[in-house]
């Protein structure tokens, strides 16, 4: 894959790409329960959605389909399209799966479609076979790999906005293609994260209309406008729906989306693209210096221009400091890249090829020396402060894992001994080392993440100790997402503890902070069981009754 011969036909690239793709999706969807932050409030929404019934119409009326919340998330976060697809996956397969490993696989077919579209737009804006390497860049991006393995509804969102992308691309070619493609692309987008990703797609619209490019041309302009209307009824209703049925959460909501971040995040987006977009970022602003004499005059540069401006000053005032929120800005730079990589000096594309070479051959070194350690105790200093962070003192070998992990790195070596250096290459081997990269770490290195970030044994525990019959469970010094893996590992909704003199409740759950116990909530209780995480970091739990 790496330098193709010149017998391999554009047939066999295709279906290596595919192959490539579908290994990258697959690995790291399933296996694991869910992880905080980002999937805890996720698998709660679910788990609240598969017990209202979906064809009851009261369980709409009363806002549990149409604004779904967690359990440690009080207020409406986004619309629920993503949440949606998600319970259907868990519903669908849940004979087969557990519910989060289900509804993970969503995410799959999220990503699936955000690949499509990207290579689509590289080859639409370019030239045939540049959508490969649009492909072969976006999923070597070292921000990307975490997130789209994530269940969260920023995937479904960057779904939406890589479908509008292509439409923008496509609109001087296909109008009423390009027309659909908006509508469903600004749908998605609004639907699953809300406000301010449509909001960056209808500015960028917008911004485009304007150029000379598309104001003389009558068809694009209509096909473009159409778009955008076709686009808001099912906004409107979705909407209308929540007013209506939720009308406190609808309220929250609605004002928490114009809510500007004072001051601004610019600067944290900024440092964080310097490591996030690679190996986008290096091969965008390559082109934008070698294309600087058309760059202002040509559409495919002024379609980039304007989403990422767009995309980035709106992150900067509407998201917090979260990685996540920079995925949109991924769009641009990559194809943009993709294009670019062939103007490239060979001298810098060898640089960025052997850094790539050394950084993923470091991370697999890393991950082989880890497992051993975990596996032997030796390198000793390596295998205590593994133990420490997972709280595993060993790990059982798993001949299947092992396998994968050696036959990945035995490909990845292939690759590197037998390539031949070209600017393409340099990118392809990107993409095949954070694959084979990734494969490692997740065959190796699983059951000590697992440990290190699962509530599901401790919460599993706790279940086995309640009373046979209680009224409610306050709680005290719980964060949101534990009290969301509360309620998915075990259906438990607590009561916070403020909300004593509302709800009189014979339990009382504590959280106490690393190497600190809180004192007791009074005479009147006893404790009847205490659990602790599995790491070391001495997160514990308490559980006490009403005598």
């Amino acid at each position: 894959m790496a330098t193709p011969r010149a017998k391999v036909g554009e047939r066999a690239k295709t279906h290596l790409l595919i192959l490539l793709c579908a290994i990258w999706l697959c690995v790291g969807l399933i296996g694991h329960s869910p992880w905080k932050p980002f999937e805890s409030q996720s698998i709660s929404i679910i788990k609240t959605l598969m017990d209202q019934p979906f064809w009851s119409m009261e369980s709409w009326q009363h806002g549990a389909w149409i604004a779904p919340t967690s359990a440690g998330h009080p207020n409406l976060e986004t619309p629920p399209l993503f949440y949606w697809v998600a319970a259907g996956f868990a519903d669908l397969l849940s004979p087969w799966l557990p519910a989060h490993d289900a509804a993970r696989l969503s995410v799959g077919i999220w990503m699936l479609v955000t690949l499509l579209m990207m290579g689509l737009s590289g080859r639409e804006l370019w030239n045939l076979g540049i959508g490969r390497q649009t492909n072969f860049i976006f999923i070597g991006c070292l921000g990307l790999v975490v997130s789209a393995h994530t269940l969260m509804p920023a995937v479904a969102a960057l779904t939406g906005m890589s479908m509008a992308f292509y439409a923008l691309a496509l609109v001087l070619r296909k109008p009423w293609r390009a027309t659909w493609l908006l509508a469903a692309g600004l749908t998605i987008a609004f639907l699953a994260e809300g406000v301010l990703p449509a909001t960056t797609i209808v500015i960028t619209t917008l911004s485009l209309m304007l150029l000379p490019t598309l104001w003389r041309n009558p068809p694009v302009q209509r096909a473009l406008l159409t778009g955008v209307l076709l686009a808001l009824p099912s906004i409107w209703l979705w909407c209308a729906l929540c007013a209506h049925w939720a009308p406190d959460l609808w309220q929250a909501w609605w004002q928490s989306q114009w809510s500007i971040n004072q001051p601004s995040k610019h600067f944290y987006f900024l440092r964080t693209l310097a490591w996030y977009a690679w190996p986008a970022l290096p091969f965008a602003l390559w082109g934008i210096w070698r294309f600087r004499h058309s760059f202002l005059h040509t559409y495919r540069f002024q379609l980039c221009l304007a989403f990422f401006i767009a995309s980035f000053v709106l992150i900067g005032f509407y998201s917090d400091r979260s990685e996540v929120h920079a995925l949109p800005l991924l769009i641009p730079l990559t194809v943009l890249a993709a294009g670019s990589i062939e103007t490239l000096k060979r001298g810098a594309a060898g640089a960025l090829n052997w850094f790539g070479l050394i950084l993923f051959g470091l991370l697999m070194g890393i991950a082989w020396v880890g497992w051993w350690a975990m596996l032997n105790g030796s390198p000793a200093r390596l295998y205590q402060r593994l133990s420490y962070l997972s709280g595993l003192s060993t790990i059982n070998f798993n001949l299947f894992y092992g396998a994968i992990a050696v036959a990945v790195t035995l490909i990845w070596l292939s690759s590197v001994l037998r390539s031949k250096h070209s600017n393409r290459s340099s990118a392809t081997n990107w993409a095949i080392g954070m694959t084979c990269a990734w494969t490692v770490f997740m065959s190796l290195w699983l059951p000590m993440i697992e440990a290190a970030r699962t509530y599901q044994p401790i919460f599993e525990d706790l279940r086995k100790h309640l009373p046979s019959k209680y009224t409610c469970i306050y709680s005290k010094n719980i964060g949101a997402s534990q009290i969301d893996l509360l309620h998915y590992h075990t259906g438990i909704h607590v009561v916070p503890a403020e909300d004593m003199q509302i709800r009189h409740c014979d339990l009382y759950l504590i959280g106490d902070e690393p190497g600190k116990r809180h004192a007791l909530p009074g005479k009147d209780w006893q404790q009847i069981w205490e659990g602790e995480q599995r790491r070391q970091t001495k997160e514990s739990f308490r559980l006490f009754q009403r005598q």
